[in-house]
């Protein structure tokens, strides 16, 4: 039962190490959102994370032979960064293995803090796999980053914190969950002292495995798993933490990506504090259940989970932070092609704030204009605006949801195919972002296949996007999904994407 762990959590051994953070009253949003909003601060840790408190609480338990023989892990990022101070503080030798996609300063991180980094593979379970190997090996002892008793006891001590720090019971207190182990360890703690109180996870919206075992009734393996969060990308919630979550929590909630940046900009305006996407999670769940609720003059608690973020990652945050935020709206507009159109479009606009404007002349009888403008969070702004713009005669379509409009389409208008151009197919892939990765996938393609267009952009992250035109005829289609199967990166066909063929494809027939 949950109840075990109470004593597991009030005799875990943390501080030696880890500190206790504060719990900070959030006065802007408190403001916004008609309630006391507080975050909980894990984010000011040694490592900048709460993974340190599981993994020395963990090492702790081990006996003098254990720890003889070393600890390893795999891991990404802050679980890696816990271990090794904890290993450090104790003299204990410490692997880790990481994927080869890691980014550079979380594999220094680690290294500076005395562990051996074994980089192997292109993602986390092609690194747990060789560590596993390792394990057998070398007789270490495995430390899981979620799915282990111990490790739930030492992230709960972030709950007994809450209780203490806490002038009075929250309403609602908001976990990121990955892979449970934090979920579990504060709800198990929370729920005892204070069963009034609603505990709500919250998952990014491609990662949402603990959402799919709650449905379930049991826990299942995600056949995909989104990379922007990527401290809670984890296909199957663990084990242990699952037992205890389907007891104890009350809800879970799924934040897109556009939700969890804004929420990274909202922590950056109350605390001055950058929190990495994982980390402003519970946050962009907060904010989506006030809204969902109406919940008014109550007292919500958000946990800041951590702020291990590459810089170069803040551009593509940036960018979709307005569209998070509901202030800001993509809108695709055909125009009349002739003189003083363009004029009489901006005129109906108004005095909006226009944020993009991409347009290009391809067609003598309409123009199309990819529009990125501000608009009133929350209300019916952007519908009369739509509505308003269809009286007058234009064609309006809304791209503000479509993700392939806002990785690649804004940036390539005005590239529409020629009527020569035949058989074209489009795909969207994601793969590793580390050197020869590129030219492997092209490599892998063969040369039975034309490439038509091809549109790559670098977001500072772990895995870099394409978009990818080719000639395909229609008896060789299959044929052609069999080789990026084969390849083995995530792959999205969007030839039939409404963006697509608008502004890319062929120009539509009648039209000239």
């Amino acid at each position: 039962m949950p109840q075990s762990y109470i004593k597991r959590i009030l005799d875990a051994r943390v501080y030696d190490v880890a500190r206790e953070t504060p719990v900070d009253e959030a006065m802007l949003m408190s403001r916004r959102l008609g309630n006391r909003v507080l975050f909980k601060r894990e984010d000011l840790q040694p490592v900048f994370s709460f993974k340190l408190r599981g993994a020395y609480n963990k090492m702790q338990k081990l006996s003098p032979e254990q720890l003889a023989c070393g600890v390893i892990a795999a891991s990404a990022g802050n679980h890696a960064q816990g271990l090794a101070l904890a290993a450090q503080h104790m003299g204990v030798k410490a692997t880790i293995v990481m994927p080869r996609t890691t980014p550079q300063i979380k594999v220094d991180a680690v290294r500076n803090r005395g562990a051996r980094v074994v980089l192997h593979g292109d993602s986390f379970e092609e690194a747990s796999a060789q560590a596993q190997k390792l394990v057998a090996e070398k007789s270490m002892v495995y430390v899981h980053p979620f799915d282990d008793p111990d490790i739930i006891a030492g992230q709960g001590t972030v709950g007994m914190e809450i209780v203490r720090q806490c002038q009075r019971p929250p309403h609602a207190i908001f976990v990121p969950v990955g892979g449970g182990g934090l979920l579990a360890g504060v709800a198990a703690y929370v729920k005892y002292v204070w069963p009034q109180t609603r505990l709500i996870g919250v998952e990014p919206e491609d990662a949402a495995c603990l959402q799919l075992a709650m449905r379930r009734g049991r826990r299942a393996i995600l056949p995909e798993v989104g990379l922007f969060a990527d401290g809670c990308a984890v296909a199957q919630i663990g084990k242990e933490p699952f037992r205890v979550i389907r007891e104890t929590v009350d809800e879970v909630i799924t934040a897109t990506t556009d939700e969890i940046c804004a929420a990274i900009k909202d922590i950056f305006e109350d605390t001055r504090g950058i929190a990495e996407p994982a980390g402003a999670l519970a946050l962009a769940g907060l904010k989506k259940y006030v809204e969902r609720t109406g919940v008014k003059d109550q007292d919500l608690l958000a946990i800041v989970s951590g702020a291990n973020t590459n810089f170069d990652r803040l551009r593509y945050i940036s960018e979709r932070t307005e569209i998070g935020e509901q202030r800001e709206a993509v809108i695709s507009v055909t125009i009349p092609e002739r003189p003083g159109s363009f004029r009489a479009f901006c005129s109906a606009l108004g005095r909006r704030n226009i944020t993009e404007f991409n347009y290009r002349y391809s067609d003598p009888g309409a123009a199309l204009v990819f529009l990125g403008l501000s608009v009133v969070p929350g209300g019916t702004d952007l519908a009369e605006l739509l509505a308003d713009l269809q009286q007058q005669g234009y064609a309006t379509e809304d791209m503000t949801d479509n993700e392939m409009a806002k990785l690649h389409v804004r940036y390539m208008v005005g590239g529409r195919a020629p009527a020569s151009l035949e058989n074209e197919s489009v795909f969207r892939v994601e793969f590793p972002e580390r050197p020869g990765a590129l030219l492997k996938f092209l490599s892998s393609l063969g040369q039975s296949w034309n490439i038509s267009m091809f549109h790559y952009r670098n977001h500072g992250a772990a895995y870099g996007r394409i978009l990818l035109g080719v000639q395909v005829p229609r008896a060789e289609r299959r044929e052609f999904r069999v080789v990026l199967d084969e390849i083995g990166y995530p792959w999205w066909d969007e030839t039939a994407n409404r963006a697509y063929q608008l502004y890319l494809g062929h120009t539509p027939e009648g039209a000239k």
